[in-house]
């Protein structure tokens, strides 16, 4: 069976710094004093107001963002903020975005601001080895954030490794694929002590997806929608461990399971119901599997851990990417 992914015409992707105060004018700052290999890009992306950069003498107030207790303090104190936003079509990624983000790193390590990715809802590193933008694109550079939820009347048996059977309250949901004109990806019914197992998992299915999504975008430019298999086949790349099968299924998130006993909180990935768009896929074992969806989290564990830092994306050229 095959799946239908609309793509939209363009996607805006916005990254927030908050800060007390901004010490130096915008326009003298971006594009000119951002360096790196996205200098040329930001300047391109400028001037076609792809991408634009916006100052706001008003605090910021995050919603539904997941910070650490340093990060609240400091957002406290802030009394200003900045929005940079970045819209193009899906061709033109992950590039469009990798330069609203170089922007966004530098303007917070210059006015010592808070850097936050309202998608995702978590904070951006602006210091050490993450000070800057990666010249290559991977996933896992902070593009992912995982949902992790536990139904309320859930009444779990004492941790057990060898009888996990009897708990499904558990579902995590991925936040940051939308970006990339992909629905977000979720498993629900897995036992809460396979809590790790199962963000592990749904991040080895997200590394494939946009793997083979953006190379798809990359080489048709005009295409409206994708067909994609509802099965995946992963086949770790370095030996490390077995293929293994995943099957997709197209989920609305917001109602989950129907029968389940229990109420979970929603949390919205998409467009409203109806609108005929896929917002969320359902990631479980392979219609041959016999076991149940805490066996399978099992016995792909091996298999996944290896494919984990072998699905990446190559960055293209930033110039000719936003110039074409």
């Amino acid at each position: 069976m095959k799946i239908t992914l609309p793509l939209p015409r363009t996607l805006t992707s916005l990254f927030v710094i908050a800060m007390e105060q901004l010490p130096f004018d915008l326009g003298s700052f971006v594009p000119w004093r951002v360096g790196g290999p996205y200098k040329r890009a930001v300047i391109s992306a400028i001037g076609s107001r792809s991408l634009t950069v916006t100052h706001h003498a008003t605090p910021w107030r995050p919603v539904g963002a997941a910070l650490t207790d340093d990060d609240r303090r400091r957002l406290r104190r802030a009394k200003q903020h900045i929005v940079v936003s970045a819209t193009a079509p899906p061709h033109r990624l992950p590039v469009a975005v990798q330069a609203a983000r170089a922007v966004a790193r530098a303007l917070a390590r210059e006015c010592d601001g808070v850097l936050i990715d309202p998608l995702t809802g978590s904070t951006i590193l602006t210091c050490g080895r993450c000070a800057g933008e990666p010249p290559d694109f991977s996933l896992g550079d902070d593009w992912l954030s995982w949902d992790v939820q536990v139904h309320d009347d859930a009444t779990c048996p004492p941790w057990d490794p060898a009888d996990t059977a009897v708990c499904d309250c558990l579902r995590v949901t991925s936040r940051g694929l939308r970006r990339f004109a992909l629905p977000e990806v979720t498993l629900d019914g897995a036992a809460c002590a396979h809590n790790l197992c199962a963000t592990n998992l749904l991040r080895t299915v997200a590394h494939r997806l946009a793997t083979d999504h953006l190379a798809y975008v990359a080489t048709h430019p005009a295409a409206t929608e994708r067909l994609i298999d509802d099965f995946l086949r992963i086949q770790p790349s370095d030996g490390g461990g077995l293929p293994f099968g995943v099957q997709l299924t197209p989920y609305d998130a917001e109602v989950g399971e129907l029968g389940r006993t229990g109420s979970i909180r929603r949390l919205k990935v998409g467009p409203a119901p109806g609108t005929g768009q896929v917002t969320c896929l359902k990631v479980g074992p392979p219609s041959g599997f016999t076991g149940s969806l805490n066996d399978w989290l099992c016995a792909t564990r091996a298999s996944h851990h290896a494919t984990l830092t072998s699905i990446g994306c190559r960055t293209p050229d930033p110039v000719q990417v936003m110039a074409a």
